[in-house]
């Protein structure tokens, strides 16, 4: 009998004999859109799969992931808030899931799980797809959480001139800055923190940012971390201001916007990620088109 709680959507390897399952897990995660990405991409590779959702309880993400893996699940995306049990989980991190201090994207191979996090290459690709110039460019991350650190690796190996993560608490952004500073270092590029109320002012924030990105939930309460007076420093029209939330005009995009720069939203990383994702469990040689994926998304 399968150990796969009930609390599983569709997601039990068990019910779907000759395909391959696959599943995301978090909590809550009936909105998920992976399900549906991760379909058409074994549609546009002619690929038969099954992917599902999964929701552990809070404090029980290892006990259902073992639960999958030992039931035939061939890989797991995990997002929020399990990504750090999910590291905890892995047998074996690549490099990227080390650094990023999290894991997003899970596999079992030669009865060995292994973690790696995608969520940083997904956000690059997506920003290059949209004409974004990361090389030498000024950037700003809003926020110094997981979802932060998460992507510092692959924005640093674009060798920006100027990475500043800011962070309501100071204290937990030079945190972030002490972690990545001789990456930072061997890519060329130069690594600050600052506390939020810092933007507010001119002296310490002369210049505004080529490249701004909200790493910070705020937006799923309609909210910013940047107040006026900091958004006056921050933005100007040639800026380009990214939100990791997706599927609506946050409160920070809404500033950019009035300030006269261009604005995305984050379901182009969710979709780029996934697609790493996909190539990992599936094979590099997969033919996939994220692109034409997040346009049928966005319609």
């Amino acid at each position: 009998m399968s150990s796969i709680p009930a609390n599983d959507l569709h997601a039990d390897p068990s019910r779907f004999p000759g395909l391959d399952v696959y599943a995301v897990a978090g909590n809550p995660i009936s909105h998920s859109k992976s399900p549906a990405i991760h379909q058409r991409f074994a549609e546009q590779s002619k690929q038969a799969i099954h992917y599902g959702r999964l929701q552990p309880a809070i404090g029980e993400f290892a006990k259902v992931a073992k639960s999958f893996f030992a039931a035939g699940g061939k890989g797991m995306n995990v997002t929020v808030p399990f990504k750090l049990d999910a590291q905890v989980l892995a047998d074996v991190l690549t490099p990227r899931a080390k650094l990023a201090g999290a894991v997003n994207t899970l596999w079992i191979k030669e009865g060995k799980i292994y973690g790696d996090n995608t969520d940083g290459a997904g956000l690059v690709r997506d920003l290059v797809a949209q004409g974004i110039q990361i090389r030498g460019a000024r950037i700003l991350l809003l926020g110094a959480g997981g979802a932060a650190r998460g992507v510092m690796g692959p924005l640093l190996e674009q060798e920006p001139a100027q990475l500043i993560v800011a962070n309501r608490s100071s204290a937990k952004a030079d945190e972030l800055v002490g972690l990545f500073h001789d990456f930072a270092n061997n890519h060329h590029a130069q690594l600050e923190s600052r506390a939020l109320l810092d933007l507010e002012d001119q002296i310490k924030t002369p210049l505004a940012f080529d490249l701004v990105i909200n790493a910070t939930a705020a937006g799923l309460s309609d909210q910013s971390p940047l107040t006026a007076q900091a958004v006056s420093h921050v933005f100007v029209p040639s800026s380009f201001a990214y939100d990791m939330v997706y599927g609506k005009t946050t409160a920070f995009m809404q500033q950019a916007l009035h300030r006269g720069a261009r604005v995305s939203d984050g379901l182009g990383m969710l979709v780029e990620q996934a697609a790493d994702a996909f190539l990992i469990w599936r094979g590099a040689d997969a033919s996939i088109d994220p692109r034409s994926v997040l346009s049928e998304l966005r319609t």
